[in-house]
């Protein structure tokens, strides 16, 4: 039986020019359900429309993947999401556990 793995993803709201920083086995999946799930008055539905800026693995201990999205929240710094979707950045520290998941841009 194959593991899970788990995900960092990063999205923007280019409508509102903000980002949001979540944790998943499927970001895909997680991308649609951001966009279209009925849940109102939560942070992401009153950004909408999202798309994915970055997505790294981080392993497949889930408890790594929160340590890591909650680090990256409490450092509340935009400088450093940017520097996580820019392509050259090598994440480092406490965020060398992080490997970036090439995709297709939409």
């Amino acid at each position: 039986m194959g593991s899970i793995c788990y995900y960092i993803y990063i999205l923007f709201s280019e409508k509102h020019d903000k980002y949001y920083i979540g944790y998943t086995s499927n970001y895909q999946q997680r991308l649609i359900q951001h966009n279209t799930q009925e849940f109102f008055n939560t942070y992401t539905s009153k950004y909408r429309p999202w798309r994915l800026a970055g997505v790294f693995e981080c392993g497949n201990e889930e408890s790594e993947a929160v340590k890591i999205e909650r680090f990256i929240k409490k450092q509340k710094s935009r400088r450093l999401i940017e520097q996580l979707i820019n392509p050259s950045f090598i994440p480092q520290d406490s965020l060398a556990p992080l490997v970036r998941v090439p995709h297709v841009r939409d």
